[in-house]
């Protein structure tokens, strides 16, 4: 069983900076694509950062520039962060990691259970 767990959420200025990190367990494979997503109240889950299936990382305009996704260490480990800079109101939101992997010949995507972060002075 292959489980998500996020931490690193919290409260913040406006302004300030929060680093996420997503650490997979029970998984003896490489996840591929990881991912970042936020959901935000009363409005849809969306993409925040991603890496992409051609091996590139793929951000939405909003946090271009501000957040930044990187594995910590080598690719095959399953641990994703993602540091986010000049935090916005807007950028309040429960955000979730995402990771994939193949399971015969099927793509089956994993989510963690969220970490909050609030932009609010």
């Amino acid at each position: 069983q292959v489980h998500l767990v996020e931490s690193g959420g919290g409260l913040v200025q406006p302004g300030g900076s929060l680093r996420l990190s997503c650490a997979a367990s029970g998984s003896d494979i490489s996840l591929y694509p990881m991912g970042w997503y936020r959901q935000a109240p009363g409005k849809q889950r969306e993409l925040v950062a991603t890496e992409t299936n051609d091996g590139f990382i793929k951000y939405i305009d909003a946090v271009k520039g501000r957040f930044t996704l990187s594995r910590d260490g080598a690719k095959n480990t399953n641990t994703l962060s993602m540091q986010m800079n000049n935090l916005r109101p807007e950028d309040t939101a429960v955000y979730y990691c995402k990771g994939s992997r193949w399971e015969s010949g099927t793509q089956i995507h994993y989510w963690g259970q969220g970490t909050q972060v609030t932009v609010s002075s």
